[in-house]
């Protein structure tokens, strides 16, 4: 049985606070969530002004991957977010990250391991040379 999606904050057994788009899902009599593009958002304070924000950051840092199965044994609590502000931010955020792949993606920013290695093997043997000479 598949539910609607919704914006929700779940608090996982590691601690790691997450807010994301979820999908239920059930497979073999067991519920998973479906996470589309989790965040981790942590409260700011800046103290010269003494405002308080947030700052919201991808969930999984370095993947190619959007979406992410995580098994509700992994799950101390899930609550739907209905605040429209809040709302707001996530999307914000949302559009921030696919803008920010896109130009990742139209300036090649990332390297391959093997480029990189080469590059930065290059840089070694040169800073080697300028030691010995």
């Amino acid at each position: 049985m598949m539910e609607e999606d919704f914006y929700a904050v779940i608090k996982l057994t590691s601690g790691e606070e997450i807010i994301s788009i979820v999908s239920p899902s059930t497979e073999e009599d067991q519920l998973f969530l479906i996470l589309n593009n989790p965040a981790t958002i942590e409260v700011i304070t800046l103290r010269q002004m003494g405002i308080q924000g947030y700052k919201v950051d991808p969930w999984i840092k370095i993947s190619d991957d959007d979406t992410f199965l995580v098994s509700m044994d992994k799950v101390i609590t899930i609550s739907e977010i209905r605040d429209p502000e809040t709302i707001e931010m996530y999307n914000k955020f949302l559009t921030q990250q696919n803008s920010k792949e896109e130009s990742n993606k139209k300036s090649n920013n990332f390297l391959s391991v093997s480029k990189a290695r080469k590059m930065f093997e290059k840089l070694y043997r040169l800073e080697e040379e300028s030691k010995d000479s």
